[in-house]
């Protein structure tokens, strides 16, 4: 497709046509429907042993690359952290960096997002693991490691927004504060809740889910991003995107950014942090 920024972005043709040996990862992680609760994360290791890309290596987004004593999940690291954790399982400086996933996208682009805000380069597999069996191309099987080393980091602190942010852009003039979660979600009136029906008062939706040809997980043209972006305004303004947990949120994140759009951030808590208080204004159905 044709996009404004393409470099993010990398199909199974070119990625088994390129003349110097990449640094694949698989991103993959699952969330169980899990009652009352919302869900329950699962390790993609499992399925990552029993069939990946060849030479690839396995990110382990939950364990290792979260701050898992913060009270929500996935919770980003502290810059050095995660630059050290990244580091020693490969992605390190001068290698050419490729996430998949083997499930939904936003695991690969929610890794891509946290190497972006790092100012590291890297680029999201079309289609992921689908895709590329999709192609016939070989599988292997069992666990695989890139030698570690130095990843050196120019963060870039404005890709992220804080609650302080998201709560000052309420009815700010030039900023589009977008809910990444399906339709009924942002609405509050079916599927999962966080403790709080709905979503956070003045932001719009655009449901992560609609960005995607269908069942193969390809992101759409840009005809079709720009045509989810457009009607919200989000093309000419500053953009906050959230989610749940910041996961699906970079899904939006991601596709902005191929459209060229530069300025744009991710709210990290999301929901999981915004419900937790009360005092935090949300709103149930449509916006006026």
């Amino acid at each position: 497709m044709t996009l404004q920024a393409p470099e993010h972005l990398i199909d199974v043709a070119t990625l088994q046509g390129l003349g110097s040996q990449p640094r694949i990862f698989d991103c993959t992680v699952h969330l169980r429907p899990d009652p009352p609760r919302a869900y329950r994360v699962e390790s993609g290791l499992a399925d990552y042993e029993a069939g990946h890309i060849p030479g690839a290596a396995f990110l382990d987004l939950q364990g290792q690359l979260s701050d898992n004593d913060a009270p929500h999940r996935f919770t980003r690291l502290s810059d050095g952290a995660l630059a050290a954790a990244f580091g020693e399982e490969g992605v390190v400086d001068g290698a050419d960096i490729v996430l998949y996933s083997s499930g939904h996208p936003m695991w690969a682009t929610r890794i891509w997002w946290m190497l972006r805000a790092l100012g590291v380069a890297s680029r999201v597999l079309d289609g992921g693991l689908g895709a590329w069996k999709a192609a016939g191309a070989p599988l292997a099987t069992g666990t695989e490691r890139y030698a570690s080393g130095t990843l050196t980091i120019a963060p870039r602190p404005e890709l992220w927004a804080d609650q302080a942010a998201v709560l000052a852009a309420i009815g700010a003039e030039g900023v589009c504060t977008i809910n990444a979660l399906a339709p009924e979600v942002y609405r509050g009136d079916g599927g999962a809740n966080y403790g709080r029906k709905g979503h956070i008062t003045g932001s719009v939706n655009v449901p992560f889910a609609e960005l995607f040809e269908g069942p193969t997980l390809c992101f759409a043209d840009q005809a079709t991003l720009q045509g989810a972006f457009a009607p919200v305004g989000a093309l000419d303004q500053a953009v906050i995107c959230y989610c749940g947990g910041g996961i699906s949120a970079t899904c939006d994140a991601f596709a902005l950014t191929v459209l060229g759009h530069e300025r744009v951030a991710v709210y990290d808590g999301s929901m999981s942090e915004w419900v937790a208080d009360p005092s935090l204004p949300m709103r149930e159905g449509a916006e006026p």
